[in-house]
Formats: C-alpha cells, structure tokens, sequence
C-alpha cells in the first residue's frame, strides 16, 4: 500500500515539473531503493486464447468487421474508427499504465515498448517478412523465442483493452501501447499510423531475427541492416534501453540500465559514456556494472557503441542533447513500427495527447 501511494505521489510530481529536476529526483531515489519493486515472475506459455480466433477475422485499416457477442449470440458489424476512437485506445491504456503500477520499477511502460519493438524488429527488408504486421507473437512458435520471454506479460496487459476495443487488430494495439508507453514515460510524440492486419500462425518469423545481447558491434549492424537503419538511427533506438530491467529468469541477464527506468530520458548514454564500468562477478552471462554503485547493468552490445567510433559519435550527440535524442528517437521508432506495412493510400498519421500534458 505504502509502496502504491509513493509511486502515485512519483507520478504526480513528474507530471507538474521539469524533465532534469525529474531525472535527477528520481534517479536518487533509484539509488536508495535499489530492487525495491523487481520481479520475479517467469514467463508464461504464449498459447492462443479465444480473442485471437475472434481478432484473425478482422480487418486492418481505419475500421473492419469484428465478431461481438450479444444475448448468447455471435453477430458481425462493420466499424470505421475515427481518430478519436484510437484516442479512446490510448486513453485506456494511460488509465491501465495508472492504476496497474505494480509492475518492476512502477510501470509496464517499458514492457509494452518492449512488446512494440520485438513485434516490430522481426522485418527483413528483402524477403518483406516479419515487422509489426501481423501481431504473429500471439502464438506459439514466435511467443517462445529467447528474444521474447516475458512479454506474456504485455500481451496478458493489453487483453482488456482488446475486449473493450474489439475493432482494434492485435498488429495494430501492439503498436499503438507501443507509442502509448513512450510517451507516458515523458518521451517524445510518437505519430501513429493505424493499418496492420492479424495474420495466422504461418507467417511466424523464425527464430534468431531480434538482436543477440552477448554480440558485438557487427551483430548489431547485421541486425539492424537487415531492417533498413543506418548507424545513427540504430544508436537512436537503442536509447530505449533507458527504460526498463533485464530479468535472469528471462534474458539471463539481471539489472536496470538507468537510475530511472520509468522514464525516457538521454540517461542511457550519459551513463554508458561517463561511468566506470566493470564485469560483474556472478553466475549469469557476461554483463557489465557500474563500478560505483553496483546497481546499474550494461549488455555486451551496448558496450559496442561506445567501442565503435562510428557509433560512438551519435552516444555523445545524443548524451549532449536529449531534444536530438528525442527528436532522432521519434522519427527511428516510427520508421520501426510502420516496416512492411502495406498502408491504403492516403492513410493519415495521428498523435496523441499524453496524459500527463497541460
């Protein structure tokens, strides 16, 4: 209860004051807390539950038919959805973000972004495979790849959005929590394109596409290539890790990047340019911790971007300015949601207002 009402009174002074006096705040608290709210659940099976079945006979787009029930009976009805209706698809997904504060640090922000991203992170540029078309992780084969553990968790979130939403495709609820948790946790506008369709279990990725976290600097280009980014949007999306923990249960690794994992800020750079860090003596996978504090974790692969010149100039660009990081990070997450989606002409992209704005 104690634990509930710090982080409503957090959320409250968060809203009403600057980002830095934010970051610095809570990145203290952090610092005293450690732990305080990691979670130790293990993942659960990805199995199909029957609003999947009921979501692959919809349609994508701006509106689409949907199965609803009413006195015992299925009924079909055709629905176009305004802006306003996916205003309506963010809004609950604020209120949830709100009232379900017991996830990790406070927040399932980051998780939801999480969810985004893998669905997202799938796309290969030649074959036009993979990419948030299609909300394939709803099954089986892609629920259970390594890269994917935990995201149950996410999934399981957004199914009372779905049922009160049953217009909205999985392809594009995903995507839509995706922008909803970036700017809840302070970042930036996210433009949001409505227009993924739900595809059956035969157009899972195979397993190995998303990025391997014990790699170097050229796994992470190989990776990110095969999707269409060039260096610096790479560097540019990878500022997401200021949000969020790794879990051993999960990843193998263990640990929050940024003294507040909550929230969007440059932290993470600043952080991988200016601290000390060393190999964390434990059981797990190699990882790094900061020399100082021993609570703060960095993966092989993010060491990479400081080791790599070519990376290295966009850490401390970004390190220097968070409106550029902010800016860069809009634009190469929107690039990230809306690969191999095949958008009907003229298909308008929308933003949303944060919660937490005047």
């Amino acid at each position: 209860m104690a634990a509930s009402v710090s982080r409503q009174f957090a959320r409250a002074a968060m809203r009403t004051s600057a980002r830095p006096v934010i970051a610095n705040t809570t990145r203290q608290a952090f610092r005293s807390q450690g732990r305080r709210f990691y979670s130790s659940e293990p993942a659960k099976s990805g199995g199909v539950s029957p609003l999947v079945w009921l979501s692959l006979l919809g349609a994508g787009g701006a509106g689409g038919y949907y199965f609803y029930s009413q006195g015992g009976g299925a009924s079909i009805k055709n629905f176009v959805a305004t802006e306003k209706d996916y205003q309506d698809v963010y809004n609950e997904i604020s209120r949830l973000l709100e009232e379900k504060d017991e996830y990790d640090d406070g927040s399932y922000a980051p998780v939801l972004l999480r969810l985004a991203w893998h669905c997202s992170g799938t796309y290969d540029k030649e074959s036009g495979t993979g990419g948030s078309n299609g909300a394939t992780m709803r099954f089986d084969p892609e629920a259970n790849h390594g890269a994917n553990a935990g995201l149950t968790n996410a999934r399981d979130f957004l199914e009372p959005v779905k049922a009160k939403f049953p217009w909205i495709t999985y392809s594009d609820l995903w995507i839509l929590a995706g922008v909803a948790a970036v700017q809840e946790a302070q970042g930036p506008v996210i433009p949001f394109r409505p227009g993924r369709a739900d595809k059956d279990m035969a157009a899972c990725t195979p397993d190995g596409r998303l990025p391997d976290a014990s790699q170097d600097q050229k796994h992470v280009r190989d990776v990110f290539y095969r999707m269409g980014f060039n260096d610096q949007e790479i560097v540019a999306l990878i500022g997401a890790h200021a949000l969020g923990r790794c879990h051993s249960d999960r990843s193998g690794y263990e640990g929050p990047w940024t003294f507040s994992p909550t929230m969007l800020t440059n932290d993470f750079y600043n952080l991988l340019l200016n601290e000390k860090w060393q190999f964390k003596k434990w059981d797990g996978p190699a990882q790094y911790e900061d020399k100082k504090t021993k609570s703060l974790m960095m993966l092989p692969t993010d060491m990479a971007f400081i080791m790599d010149k070519a990376f290295k100039k966009h850490v401390e660009q970004y390190a220097k300015d968070q409106d550029v990081f902010f800016k860069d990070f809009a634009a190469a997450v929107v690039k990230l949601f809306e690969l191999g989606v095949p958008f009907s002409q003229g298909a308008q992209k929308m933003e949303f207002k944060p919660t937490w704005a005047d």
